[in-house]
């Protein structure tokens, strides 16, 4: 699944990057523990991502030292392997005719490239629909960031495990899902189990449908056992488009479950039977 990648407004430009960003060799993901990470705030007096951003690093990142800095303080350090950079971009894929485009949140290495699409990926994962305001994932932030770090310290010490497939790789963790409790919300389920009989009649391990501040706290809190469950669908005006699928653990950090599906008639917005089936399968 090709993607190609704008970075939100660079400089009040949109620079548009063709194909995917590069994974690190080994001596690049051995930059990144000791670089300073800074984080891109978008040049938007008013924007959301950078409240939730600011918030959530200040919470949840331990890994390196931090700051934040504006796009054009970018245009001047991302040249330079001392930084890595976390950052917004829209993302869409090249077999998607839906003209679907998301908001991905990228942690990459800073190398002296020409092309900003040059500079190596150490992780990417998919956070809304473009244009989401961030009521849709702000919540799931502090989760995401502390999967993002476990990700990074993983391919510092086994450089092997970068590749396009990466988050499929966290799939090997399936097994480890008996007893533990998922948390989802109601609007991330597809109907064919929106309903907790639905879904025990497939999936005979604990699922809770939570509100989103019970997930915060399960997050904030570190819930032994639990994990929430990270839906990405493109906005609601498209038609067809991908949705992506993560279980990300509140007290470890760890994925446990990745996938994403073409959206039709018979396989629609949402964690599916079939996700249930997968997952059940290792009970």
């Amino acid at each position: 699944m090709k993607r190609t990648i704008a970075v939100l407004p660079l400089l009040l430009l949109s620079v548009l990057l063709a194909a995917q960003a590069p994974f690190p060799t080994r001596n690049e993901t051995a930059q990144f523990p000791v670089s300073t990470t800074c984080v891109v705030l978008e040049d938007d007096a008013f924007s959301l991502f950078n409240s939730y951003i600011r918030d959530a690093v200040q919470e949840y990142w331990t890994l390196t030292p931090f700051e934040f800095i504006d796009q054009e303080e970018f245009g001047r350090r991302r040249n330079n392997p001392d930084y890595s950079f976390i950052m917004l971009t829209e993302t869409t894929f090249d077999k998607d005719k839906s003209g679907s485009v998301f908001s991905f949140i990228n942690l990459v290495q800073g190398k002296n490239v020409a092309d900003i699409g040059k500079m190596p990926e150490i992780c990417a994962v998919p956070l809304a629909p473009a244009g989401d305001d961030g009521l849709d994932y702000g919540y799931k932030l502090g989760a995401i960031l502390l999967f993002m770090q476990k990700h990074a310290a993983l391919i510092v010490a086994e450089p092997s495990k970068t590749g396009r497939k990466y988050l499929s790789f966290y799939n090997e963790n399936i097994p480890r899902m008996s007893g533990k409790t998922i948390l989802v919300r109601q609007e991330d389920l597809s109907p064919a189990i929106s309903d907790p009989d639905d879904i025990r009649a497939i999936y005979p391990g604990k699922v809770e449908i939570v509100t989103e501040e019970e997930m915060v706290k399960a997050i904030e809190e570190k819930s032994p056992e639990t994990v929430v469950l990270h839906k990405v669908g493109p906005s609601g005006d498209a038609d067809g488009g991908y949705c992506f699928k993560m279980l990300i653990g509140t007290d470890d950090a760890v994925m446990y479950y990745y996938n994403s599906h073409r959206i039709d008639g018979q396989n629609p917005d949402g964690l599916l039977p079939s996700d249930l089936k997968r997952l059940a399968r290792f009970r």
